[in-house]
């Protein structure tokens, strides 16, 4: 079991962060923050995925404003992206936003910053100071670090420690060394992700090796999956990467073989449907490990510590349970014929 990192904690609108509470998930909407409906569509979305938390972009007052709004028509807290003005931090604290991200890169005045901390002590919100590599202006761990530190010297000056804090690099490993470093001279809960990961493919692997190393040490209390493309595919990578390590349960343990020449059926296509099936939460409480098998070589025999599952002959599969078989079905109606004996 992994043994997590004891941290302050913090609450974001309704979700704790730190201490002992569950790693959440976050995303960010990649709709035009004005455009309120089509955000809020997005979050809803987002949400009905097991998103915990969302982030908007506030690149000017309209954005800041639109806030209000958006917050009427959701659930999930909301925090405000905040870069270059910390005007737009006041105003969008003013509308409701359950916390502010801060750039120590492009806000640095003392004064302003120390403006945005009495506005979200008057509300009682937190402050994630979000450093990226990119705007702090350097490429190393130990310079995001400092830079980090001297942020936090303004927070704890005015004896503010509602504060959550990030250290994304593009680069895998100074993201992991950065972190393990700021994990050595602070107890502030940790935002994780690998800042611009890239593509779904690519990306997804940047960010699982990345947040998973540091989440396998015990680092990490909340987590985006930053990934080119739809946000929906950040919050089920994110689900995958929580339950792969133990920290969270959102669906049945899924078993699925790489295929060879032997298969004869499209198991990707099944798989894929079958995941899909998956993610309603009313499957979610099942500890349950199923098998999606290519062919009889890695059916009930291969697969025999499964619960249960499917394995593949030709246009048609084995049902089995707990080693032993069931019933043939056919392939076009494997997946429901399995979700029907769950």
């Amino acid at each position: 079991m992994i043994k997590r990192r004891i941290t302050r904690q913090v609450s974001l609108g309704s979700v704790k962060i730190g201490r002992n509470s569950p790693v959440s998930i976050q995303s960010m909407t990649k709709t035009d923050t004005r455009d309120i409906a089509a955000t809020v569509r997005q979050v809803k979305s987002l949400e009905s995925l097991g998103c915990e938390i969302i982030r908007v972009a506030v690149k000017d007052i309209s954005c800041a404003q639109a806030i209000k709004k958006i917050k009427s028509k959701i659930k999930i807290p909301l925090e405000a992206d905040i870069h270059f003005d910390y005007r737009l931090a006041l105003e969008a604290i003013a509308s409701g936003s359950d916390s502010v991200r801060l750039n120590p890169g492009n806000i640095r005045k003392k004064e302003h910053v120390v403006e945005v901390i009495k506005a979200c002590r008057k509300k009682n919100i937190p402050v994630r100071i979000g450093l990226n590599s990119g705007s702090a202006g350097t490429n190393s761990a130990k310079g995001m670090v400092k830079a980090a530190l001297d942020y936090l010297k303004i927070f704890e000056k005015e004896k503010f420690f509602d504060i959550m804090i990030s250290l994304k690099a593009s680069d895998v490993y100074t993201t992991i060394c950065a972190y393990r470093e700021m994990a050595k001279v602070c107890d502030y809960p940790f935002h994780l992700g690998v800042t611009a990961a890239g593509s779904a493919q690519a990306g997804l692997i940047k960010s699982s090796i990345g947040i998973g190393a540091l989440l396998a040490d015990g680092i990490g209390d909340t987590i985006r999956v930053s990934l080119t493309g739809e946000p929906e595919n950040e919050v089920i990578a994110a689900k995958h990467i929580l339950q792969s390590l133990g920290l969270r349960k959102f669906f049945p343990e899924i078993i699925a073989c790489p295929t060879c020449g032997r298969c004869q059926v499209d198991l990707s296509k099944i798989v894929n449907n079958f995941y899909d099936a998956m993610l309603d939460t009313k499957y979610s409480t099942l500890n349950t490990k199923i098998a999606l098998m290519g062919c009889e070589v890695n059916g009930p025999g291969e697969a025999k510590e499964a619960d249960m599952g499917i394995a593949f002959g030709k246009n048609a599969g084995t049902l089995f349970k707990k080693g032993k078989i069931i019933k043939k079905v056919s392939y076009k109606d494997a997946v429901k014929e399995l979700i029907k004996l769950i």
